[in-house]
């Protein structure tokens, strides 16, 4: 069986007959073949889906809502099955994919809710008889490209929210699940979305996705992914000035204050440094400690990194799954090999797991003796590697986390309010935890980040809609003569001059 790409309600092969394997990161089996799209595709898909934005656009909300209710409840019903395929297609374990599926699942109904409201408002206007209103609108055909490291959630964050707002979409899933990709546009087609209003087109390489940015029909561009290659995203759509979306990079730190609750931390800095085997743009890859709790913290940290079990996601046994491919894993071990070369001590870990056998493992890997300005503290690494730095005060600790080109997620553990209202305050990033670690967003806020991070939209929640809307202000004079706003409002204030 070959997936095919999904373009104006049809179940198609690439235009240039070609295929591409999607690989299990466990055992490096093939999952399933499928169809590569070329650039020829690219433009089947977006006249498509700007074909279908004339009917969908007049759709009432509410009934575009019914249909995303219909998809959430499909994708309940198809959790397990979805879940399965996500651990062989992405790597993560079972838990973990059982999660990602459920972020879908209520983006889904958060946004098919938003379908009765898409909220507008209403202002005093300056004259009688005059009424002044402000609505959103959609934008037209918006191109969404996703990750591999979340293949149900992320898409679930930019799809629901283009579509309840009246847009169609152009869906390119990262190459490296693709098959998951497909499977969720075909819960749309079966829950009853109409022909062309989400296409799914599947490639390696650049250039269809560099297709799908510049193509002049596409008005809007979500995307989650590399700074390297978002910035390139937003270089090539700002020529064409359309509107850009992106969440990229992270580098996070969680800090411990001496006055921490310690089991917590333990367990909180393990689950986000360790957890989806370091692959979140969320991860915690510094953990900044304060002096005093530092070395009873390096020892449990240690101790409990070194019992964490690798394997196959789907293993009941397994902890920590593999990295998404061999790229991947020989990325990481080369950033162990650059802390060690700048002076970081490796305390637990720092070697390529079952080397030579099938399967992209890393060992769970402790850093030492980590220095602010090291490459390790300051480059995204995006695997098991967490780099501790120790400091003396809050002051110092804040400074060390915002020293840094990202600012997605901080998170600091104290039992102390004063300290932990500071921290709130201070720590410069678009999400901060406390008392808990770098993961675990929940889809009705907004998810984001500063700096080289993103570019000032959010995902999720309310804020969600915003990059997939225009804002449209309306006036209506009932009056029956013309009415100058600011002129002739001075003369209803002061009177006739």
């Amino acid at each position: 069986m070959v997936y095919q790409n999904y373009i104006g309600g049809k179940w198609v092969d690439g235009a240039g007959g070609h295929t591409f394997a999607s690989i299990n990161p466990a055992n490096e089996e093939v999952v399933g073949d499928v169809a590569q799209a070329e650039v020829a595709d690219v433009d089947a898909a977006v006249e498509a889906a700007a074909r279908a934005y004339v009917s969908w656009r007049l759709t009432p909300a509410p009934r575009r809502g019914e249909i995303l209710y219909r998809v959430g409840q499909l994708l309940k019903d198809r959790k397990e099955a979805l879940s399965q395929l996500l651990t062989r297609e992405m790597g993560k374990v079972i838990d973990e994919a059982r999660g990602d599926v459920q972020e879908a699942i209520d983006m889904a109904f958060f946004m098919a809710g938003e379908g009765r409201r898409l909220l507008g408002y209403t202002a005093p206007v300056e004259l009688p008889n005059k009424f002044g209103m402000a609505v959103r609108e959609p934008i037209g055909v918006c191109a969404i490209i996703t990750p591999w490291n979340f293949p149900v959630a992320v898409p679930s964050w930019k799809i629901f929210p283009a579509l309840i707002a009246g847009n169609t979409v152009v869906y390119k899933p990262s190459p490296e699940t693709p098959l998951l990709g497909i499977e969720f546009v075909r819960v749309f087609q079966e829950a009853g979305l109409p022909a062309g209003v989400l296409n799914v087109i599947t490639a390696p390489g650049v250039a269809v996705s560099q297709a799908l940015v510049r193509h002049l029909k596409v008005r809007a561009i979500s995307f989650t992914g590399s700074t390297k290659t978002g910035t390139a995203i937003a270089a090539d759509a700002g020529k064409y000035n359309k509107r850009v979306s992106l969440e990229m990079g992270g580098k996070n730190a969680i800090t411990v204050l001496d006055d921490a609750n310690f089991d917590l931390a333990v367990e909180a800095i393990l689950w986000s440094a360790f957890g989806t085997t370091g692959q979140r743009c969320t991860a915690c890859s510094r953990l900044i400690v304060q002096k005093g709790i530092a070395p009873a913290l390096k020892e449990a940290l240690v101790e409990r990194t070194r019992r964490l079990r690798l394997g196959d996601g789907l293993l009941p046994t397994t902890d920590v799954g593999p990295l998404i491919n061999r790229a991947a894993r020989d990325r990481v071990h080369e950033y162990v090999g650059i802390g060690k070369a700048e002076g970081a001590r490796v305390l637990v870990g720092g070697k390529i797991y079952g080397e030579g056998g099938k399967g992209f493992y890393y060992e769970p890997t402790l850093f030492d003796g980590v220095a602010p300005p090291m490459r390790v503290s300051q480059e995204e690494i995006f695997g098991p590697v967490l780099s501790i730095i120790e400091v003396g005060s809050l002051e110092e600790a804040v400074s060390v986390n915002n020293d840094s080109a990202y600012g997605l997620s901080s998170s600091i553990f104290t039992e102390n309010v004063n300290a932990a209202f500071t921290a709130m305050r201070d720590l410069a990033t678009g999400i901060v935890y406390v008392n808990h670690g770098t993961t675990g967003a929940e889809i009705q806020f907004p998810f984001g980040g500063v700096r080289g991070t993103g570019n000032g939209h959010r995902e999720a929640g309310q804020a969600g809609l915003e990059v997939f809307t225009e804002w449209k202000a309306i006036y209506v004079d009932y009056s029956g003569r013309l009415q100058r706003a600011q002129i002739d409002t001075d003369k209803l204030v002061n009177g006739p001059a």
